[in-house]
């Protein structure tokens, strides 16, 4: 029998999350660990009237392709996912890995060169984003891969998971509801706002939101959502900042990542762990060593670091910073192939002004 928090994910996920409507075209990612979602999903938009396609893969394909393929193969993207960012209305990806290590012996120069080759891609999927065409998803199916990496058992890590989905309530439609409405109100506060200050142990950063839009994510792009976020004007970001939580893109990671701006640039950047990956992927292009996105965490159901950045991003008392491609929606004009977020905790000892008033203390909103 399927899990009743299945069942109400897929409902989340195909109602609320992607406004699934007849004859919307649904594509479905994920391995074949997450089949018994996969399957509610499909179940639930069928039910809608929508045309459900599947789009599995095998575990360790994209790593052969990695460290075997020429330079011509990793510059190619299948047609399949073309036609799934260009074409279709819907997108849900299911995170279920069985190895989140899978890339940590591949060439930090290859896996920079392949995100290269999808920057064409990766601006369409932005704006189709952005003007509503593509309403798209992502979320997890736990697995007990991201259990270890979080240091839980797997039916500890469900639950956590599950918590933070807010699955375990009767209706969990109308609790994501009831926080987006919590947080626009912070959303509505900060229009017109134009200078964020965040201090911190090993952070005092200044970057300016002068003519950018707050978005509310309220589980919509990302479930779970509890976030708020915009992209920072471009040149503004002055200061530093410290990540203490471990930063992972594209299946390799970094830890104690710090970042020093000026005048918007990434002057300087070090990690007590994976430089040689960051040096990479900051040498993407001119976009990646610039801010693409500024957020609040606000999830209190996410109260730890799980190494997984669908959840750690949300957590309460957190911000992070993408480094990369900006939100159109959001008013930003940065473009590169990357967006990597890293999360700051500001729980004990921190400070965020707005307009020199105090927003935030130690995590918490004084609003």
């Amino acid at each position: 029998m399927s899990d009743i928090r299945l069942q109400r994910m897929a409902k989340v996920l195909v109602h609320h999350s992607t406004t699934i409507k007849e004859g919307d075209r649904l594509a479905i990612q994920s391995s074949p660990l997450a089949a018994p979602l996969v399957r509610e999903i499909a179940r639930e938009a069928v039910r809608s009237g929508a045309f459900v396609e599947t789009f599995v893969s095998l575990p360790g394909i994209r790593e052969i392709v990695l460290k075997e393929g020429s330079d011509k193969q990793l510059d190619y993207i299948a047609p399949s996912m073309r036609h799934i960012i260009e074409e279709y209305e819907t997108w849900i990806n299911i995170l279920s890995d069985e190895n989140t290590r899978g890339m940590s012996g591949v060439d930090p120069a290859r896996l920079a060169y392949a995100q290269k080759a999808s920057r064409g891609l990766t601006k369409t999927y932005m704006q189709r984003s952005a003007e509503g065409s593509l309403r798209w998803n992502i979320c997890m199916f736990p697995t007990s891969a991201y259990a270890q990496d979080a240091n839980m058992s797997l039916s500890d890590f469900e639950e956590f998971v599950y918590k933070a989905c807010k699955l375990n309530d009767e209706d969990p439609v109308a609790s994501w509801q009831e926080l987006s409405r919590q947080q626009e109100r912070y959303v509505e506060w900060l229009k017109g706002k134009r200078t964020i200050h965040i201090q911190g142990q090993d952070t005092d950063l200044t970057l300016s939101i002068e003519g950018r839009s707050f978005i509310n994510d309220d589980g919509k792009k990302n479930f779970p959502g509890g976030e708020f976020f915009t992209s920072p004007v471009e040149a503004s970001a002055n200061g530093y900042i410290r990540y203490s939580f471990p930063a992972a893109f594209n299946g390799r990671s970094v830890e104690d990542v710090r970042l020093r701006f000026e005048n918007g640039v990434v002057v300087e950047a070090t990690a007590a762990q994976g430089q040689d990956y960051l040096d990479q992927m900051l040498g993407l292009d001119d976009g990646a060593r610039r801010l693409g996105e500024f957020a609040f965490g606000n999830n209190r159901d996410v109260d730890r670091c799980i190494k997984n950045i669908l959840f750690d991003e949300k957590m309460g008392g957190t911000v992070h910073l993408a480094l990369g491609n900006g939100f159109p929606e959001a008013g930003g004009q940065n473009t590169s192939a990357l967006h990597w977020d890293m999360v700051c905790d500001l729980r004990s000892g921190s400070e965020i002004r707005v307009d020199g008033e105090l927003f935030s203390k130690d995590g918490q909103f004084v609003f």
